[in-house]
């Protein structure tokens, strides 16, 4: 049995720069290093396609900087021939939500075969305050009412203690955000998984559980959650233009 989740109170972060203001440090011979958005992968053309659709959108905010993407699996072109077309200096940022074995083992490996590049790689999107506001947003466009009751996070899960460790602070961000208890919960690897989350805080008593979908794109997993039982489930995050502003955030923060 799956032990009872753990609901996850806000605490706050600090302020930052404003994402997205910056315009990346520039290389010796003046141009900007090339921003690699280094994507999961899916066997489903929506999701790949909102990953598109979210690069375009961080092309509009940062007009002339090249803007590539290498997927890990499942969707051309890999990363590995994403870096072996380019020169000069690269900046990779993860669109992944936690510092699993993607960030850790996937892309140092697609690295070490193009040593001709300068790289650097950026931290991966998740946890951050963007997208606790995102997620907020999005809850309030799937009919949660402000002040509602418990959140449950809905997170793609790892057997990586350090990307779980992300997901409950990004839970603890999305409580701070909203003021109302957040429950973490893995759609894979770990527990309590989305369906006991929401049904341990209804034998609770509250009735009125949402689920804020801790993913960036559309596909199998993003079905499940909405299977949960939630009374208001959110969408991916792709479609927040939170995510393109945080993706250029990244970026700028590994040129430094």
């Amino acid at each position: 049995m799956s032990p009872a989740p753990q609901a996850v109170r806000g605490a706050r972060a600090s302020g930052g720069a404003a994402p997205g203001s910056g315009s990346g440090s520039a290389s010796a011979s003046g141009a900007a290093p090339t921003l690699v958005a280094v994507a999961h992968g899916t066997r489903e053309p929506a999701g790949a396609a909102a990953t598109l659709e979210l690069l375009e959108r961080v092309r509009a905010l940062r007009p002339g900087l090249r803007v590539e993407v290498g997927w890990l699996d499942l969707v051309d072109p890999p990363l590995t021939e994403t870096l072996a077309g380019l020169s000069g200096e690269a900046v990779l940022v993860p669109l992944l939500l936690g510092t699993g074995y993607h960030v850790r083992v996937d892309i140092p490996e697609a690295l070490a075969t193009a040593p001709h590049l300068r790289t650097r790689t950026a931290r991966a999107l998740g946890p951050d305050p963007l997208l606790a506001a995102a997620l907020g947003d999005l809850l309030t466009e799937a009919g949660r009412p402000p002040g509602d009751g418990p959140v449950v996070l809905a997170a793609a899960g790892s057997t990586d203690p350090r990307a779980n460790a992300d997901t409950v602070r990004m839970a603890e961000l999305l409580a701070a955000r909203l003021g109302t208890p957040v429950v973490p919960s893995y759609l894979c690897a770990s527990a309590p998984t989305p369906t006991e989350a929401v049904a341990e805080l209804r034998a609770q008593g509250h009735e009125q559980v949402a689920l804020a979908t801790y993913l960036i794109a559309p596909g199998f997993f993003t079905r499940r959650a909405a299977t949960a039982g939630a009374r208001h489930t959110s969408a991916p995050l792709a479609q927040h233009d939170a995510l393109a502003r945080l993706v250029l955030d990244r970026y700028d923060e590994a040129s430094r």
